[in-house]
């Protein structure tokens, strides 16, 4: 049996059901790590070595872990166990991590990294400037086991290392977060949830604390890779200020209070903003999806005929029905739909935020934008839209 039918037979029972699917579970970084370093102590004391590797995690699922790529010799023992994230998509899944144990003159454990591992420049993280991204629950969980198996009074230094992490990091949030050459050892709970609302928001919200870390008080909200290349290529704002808020709007403009943001500029597409202009805060269709009831009642309430009210309800998509609202030159529905978004989300936040909006078709032709947005564009220097 290869190693990743081993792991495969050993998370088969642990999954997640969303919208009617089964995910299989993983394991994060900060557990293979944690199995790593505790396999490497005790191959270092014994002179042996161990195919497994069994931890407990936060989340009291308790893990036996393969070994691979043991190495012993007189002076350190060294040994991998392979990432799994289950079935969700995980950049680092696949990846090896590495321990390699040497003793101190000193008691007690130094965790040290090594190639792959990602140093933190940037302040708002939850480790230090200057360290090694290391999280503070993986070091905890590296502190027990280490301590589980190593002898009072003795010492190790634990290096660890992730061949290949430099480049698989460049396809996370690391470089924008100020994590440099490597990824991240990472896990609050252990275990990987596949297709986690909770981690992908948190991933979110850390962003904007590094951001607000810097001293920023102006943000750009977008909800995707249409809104970054909309800002890149026609606003010319300072892509440092931009937030992916992906179907969270209402998570992103709480977290912006308490990161104490002054002024947001929302930019956006039709479909998602058409969601927001009626306040719908988590903008995901299978949560909520009024899209056509919302731009049907902006139609009508720009004086359309009733059969082309129609037309608009019974469009499958909002660049159809935008088809029919450019035909009949209804263009205050756009300006409606702008001037609907800052309201609610001013309202969200109860008046604690300046905040405007930008609409835009997908092929990056403007639709409309309020006053609060030319504004706020005039205050950082751009000229878009004057």
């Amino acid at each position: 049996m290869s190693l990743e039918e081993q792991q495969v037979k050993l998370m088969k029972d642990e999954y997640v059901v969303v919208n009617g699917r089964k995910f299989r579970k993983g394991y994060t970084t900060g557990s293979c790590a944690a199995a790593a370093a505790k396999a490497s102590v005790m191959m270092l004391l014994s002179g042996g070595a161990v195919e497994e590797s069994c931890i407990d995690t936060p989340a009291g699922v308790r893990l036996t872990l393969p070994v691979t790529d043991v190495s012993i010799t007189s002076k350190s023992a060294s040994c991998s166990v392979l990432k799994d994230g289950g079935d969700d998509p995980d950049m680092t899944s696949g990846l090896k991590i590495f321990a390699t144990a040497k003793r101190k003159s000193k008691s007690g454990v130094d965790i040290r990294s090594g190639e792959g591992i990602g140093m933190v420049t940037l302040p708002g993280l939850n480790v230090e400037v200057g360290k090694p991204a290391i999280n503070p629950v993986p070091e905890q969980m590296i502190l027990k086991e280490v301590g589980e198996v190593l002898p009072e009074n003795v010492g190790v230094e634990i290096t660890l290392s992730v061949p290949g992490g430099a480049e698989t990091a460049l396809k996370t949030f690391n470089p924008k977060l100020g994590i440099v050459g490597g990824i991240s050892i990472l896990g609050t709970t252990g275990i990987v949830n596949p297709m986690s609302e909770d981690a992908w928001k948190e991933a979110l919200a850390l962003e904007l604390r590094v951001l607000a870390a810097k001293g920023k008080k102006f943000a750009v909200y977008i909800f995707g890779n249409y809104g970054e290349n909309f800002v890149a290529k026609e606003i010319g704002l300072d892509k440092e200020n931009l937030v992916k808020v992906s179907n969270f709007m209402g998570f992103m403009l709480d977290k912006a209070v308490e990161c104490g943001f002054e002024k947001i500029l929302i930019v956006g597409h039709l479909g998602k903003l058409v969601k927001v202009a009626a306040g719908i805060f988590q903008t995901h269709s299978r949560v909520a999806d009024a899209r056509n009831e919302i731009m049907a009642a902006y139609t009508a309430l720009e004086g359309a005929a009733a059969i082309t009210v129609a037309q608009v309800y019974a469009c499958r998509t909002t660049e159809a029905a935008a088809e029919i609202i450019n035909r009949n030159g209804l263009w205050g529905v756009y300006d409606r739909i702008v001037s609907n978004v800052s309201k609610r989300c001013t309202g969200y936040v109860y008046n604690k935020i300046q905040i405007g909006c930008i609409l835009f078709h997908r092929d990056h032709t403007l639709l409309a934008m309020d006053e609060n947005a030319l504004r706020l564009l005039n205050e950082a220097g751009s000229s878009y839209g004057q």
